[in-house]
């Protein structure tokens, strides 16, 4: 298990990276806007940064699908971290904003290709009993690198941030350049030395003959599915799978992660709240976020993945409700000034309860949910989605904010959160402690027939 944990580790480098990528502009915005910068921007100019490196996350799904599929899973991530790599180095030596634009479409296409072969990697690889929290290592690391880009990004240099996420991706390009192609996707290849040999490493024994039979079973009983996109509406479970993750990452989103991220000292300062600076208010809350990263990928395995996202839920749209009752009261004029500390405490523990469960667990989910045939093309539909989704938030604050006031888009996102707590209950199948092949059979309905069966 130490090997897995090593692999996991290692293959999630680029992760840190990019969650840098992720939370670049929130410092580097106002540096830009500033008269220090080396480059001037507008306003209008400088929010582009951001629509960017999400239209490049688009343009990586074809290209995703295709390494993934034909390359493996190990050549997809040393092509992300490349990419990555090279984002990085563009934006530390540009001199024109469009050079930027550049680098956040490469890196937009990077960070898409390896939020899909980093979480299918690692299934693979792991063990069932600790799969969940393997899983959970790509957000913990990304949350590291958001953490990273908030204490440097304000006080350091322009360069700095570039020089950090080139070390690590330089770092991962040579480790896990060392490391096995996963079992499961040599299996499928038809390499089965290989997958035995990567097999007997990644569970420290000689004795892996039993496990490679129940993969080869399990991959040769998914060879009807031809891997058409087709399939994904055609065969009940990935049409189920299908449902459970666009539900899953479009709640994410409709939950309003990138809306407070992205407008976190916007809403504090139309909250009226004196009690933080802004950068330190961004620091505090992504270690908040962070610290629950960590508390729920060690709960997943035990707590099991439906039980983290109800709870979640739930307290997420009270988290939500807090703020929308706190911006209606001022919108009707009421005085709020004693009261001024809710939006703040109530962002925070929006940080925790988000994380723990919502924040964390659809990808643990995504990386165990799709048969081997379609599993690279419905992550990387399901990461579409999570886009889409991330604009569609974006939009529907935006709009409400301009047109009714602060509180109505929080007290929709409030009640997208709840929603969210019923069709986790009565839709989501429980994975934890599921091989791979059961979940299939779970999402068939034929589970019950093998456990008769045994």
């Amino acid at each position: 298990m130490l090997f897995q944990l090593f692999a996991a580790v290692i293959a999630n480098l680029m992760a840190i990276s990019d969650g840098m990528t992720v939370g670049w502009t929130s410092p580097m915005i106002p540096y830009f806007l500033s008269e220090n910068s080396h480059i001037k921007m507008t306003k209008h100019e400088a929010e582009w940064l951001e629509t960017w490196l999400l239209l490049g996350s688009i343009m990586g799904i074809a290209p995703t699908i295709y390494a993934v599929n034909k390359k493996g899973r190990k050549i997809s991530l040393l092509l992300a971290s490349f990419s990555l790599l090279l984002a990085w180095i563009i934006i530390a030596f540009a001199n024109r904003i469009e050079y930027i634009y550049v680098a956040r479409v490469i890196a937009g296409m990077g960070g898409d290709m390896a939020f899909v072969a980093a979480p299918m990697y690692i299934a693979e690889i792991a063990d069932q009993t600790i799969r969940g929290f393997l899983s959970s290592v790509i957000y913990l690391m990304m949350l590291t690198g958001v953490l990273t880009i908030y204490n440097v990004g304000p006080f350091l240099p322009f360069y700095v941030p570039s020089l950090i996420g080139g070390i690590l991706l330089f770092i991962e390009l040579v480790v896990f350049s060392l490391l096995p192609e996963t079992p499961y996707y040599l299996i499928t290849v038809g390499r089965y030395a290989e997958a035995e040999n990567s097999l007997k490493k990644f569970r420290s024994t000689e004795d892996v003959a039993e496990e490679m039979k129940e993969i080869s079973a399990a991959i040769e009983r998914q060879k009807s599915e031809k891997g058409r996109i087709q399939d994904i509406i055609l065969l009940k479970p990935n049409r189920k799978a299908m449902l459970i993750m666009t539900v899953l990452n479009a709640a994410q989103q409709l939950a309003s992660i990138n809306v407070i991220l992205m407008n976190m000292h916007i809403i504090l300062e139309a909250a009226g709240s004196i009690y933080m600076e802004p950068s330190i208010t961004a620091i505090l809350f992504a270690s908040i976020m962070l610290l629950a990263a960590m508390i729920a990928s060690v709960s997943v395995d035990k707590f099991g993945r439906k039980k983290l996202l109800i709870v979640s839920s739930v307290l997420t749209g009270f988290c939500l409700l807090s703020l929308a009752v706190y911006f209606n009261l001022q919108y009707i004029g009421y005085d709020v000034s004693l009261i001024s500390w809710i939006p703040i405490v109530s962002v925070m523990v929006y940080a925790f309860v988000y994380k723990f469960g919502l924040g964390m667990v659809p990808i643990v989910i995504t990386a165990e949910i799709f048969s081997s045939k379609i599993k690279a093309m419905g992550m990387a539909i399901a990461d579409a989605i999570y886009v889409a989704s991330a604009i569609a938030a974006l939009q529907i604050y935006q709009l409400l904010v301009r047109s009714n006031g602060m509180h109505v888009p929080f007290y929709i996102f409030s009640g997208c959160s709840f929603l969210t707590c019923f069709f986790v209950q009565f839709i989501i199948p429980e994975t934890k402690g599921r091989s791979l092949d059961d979940i299939q059979l779970i999402l068939q309905g034929n589970f019950d027939k093998k456990l008769a069966a045994l």
